[in-house]
């Protein structure tokens, strides 16, 4: 099936997901609709995502339950787990330090984008979204520390391992700045 017709039908899940009635407060949570369109794209093979997202099964079982406990999604017989991301943990304690600390779901967040950083494309692509937008709004409503942070708006997951390394005492660019770095494009051009 070729991308149009995986968008497409990324988008019927997407408002099916989103048209059935959540358990509890998950349906204000900020997060629900942007769990439905991680979900969505995971499902239609839009992300690298593991089809647990990153969660392990008895998490996501929880999850969808929780947030889209009406919806019925194809059953995975077989969930291969994740490749392992060396710097996972650090990764993870990252976003953890940086949550907004208002809802549960940050924590979800945080493994799952965590999870997503093994990808190869931008972040955005890597968790199934279906632009950059919703991984920016992601960041607002999860880890809004983080989000005034990227204040030149760098491609997150560059951003990310940024602050990663920083954090590490790890500085690999050899310019004094980003402003007047070689690899100024990569990190902060357009993300089509």
């Amino acid at each position: 099936m070729n991308g149009p017709d995986r968008s497409l039908l990324r988008s019927l899940l997407l408002a099916r997901l989103l048209a059935t009635p959540a358990s509890g407060d998950a349906g204000v949570d900020p997060n629900r609709p942007l769990l439905a369109s991680i979900v969505a794209g995971q499902a239609q093979g839009l992300s690298t995502l593991p089809p647990d997202l990153g969660l392990g099964a008895e998490r996501h079982a929880a999850m969808l339950d929780r947030y889209f406990p009406a919806c019925d999604l194809p059953e995975k017989t077989f969930i291969a787990p994740a490749p392992v991301l060396p710097e996972f943990d650090e990764l993870q304690k990252l976003f953890l330090d940086h949550r907004a600390g208002e809802r549960d779901s940050e924590l979800l967040v945080a493994d799952i984008v965590t999870t997503a950083c093994i990808g190869m494309d931008h972040l955005w692509q890597d968790l199934g979204f279906a632009s950059r937008d919703e991984l920016t709004r992601l960041m607002w409503v999860n880890f809004p520390a983080l989000a005034r942070a990227n204040t030149g708006d760098m491609k997150w997951k560059k951003f990310l391992y940024r602050q990663f390394c920083a954090r590490e005492g790890i500085y690999v660019c050899p310019a004094p700045s980003c402003g007047v770095c070689a690899d100024h494009e990569k990190c902060f051009g357009p993300e089509n």
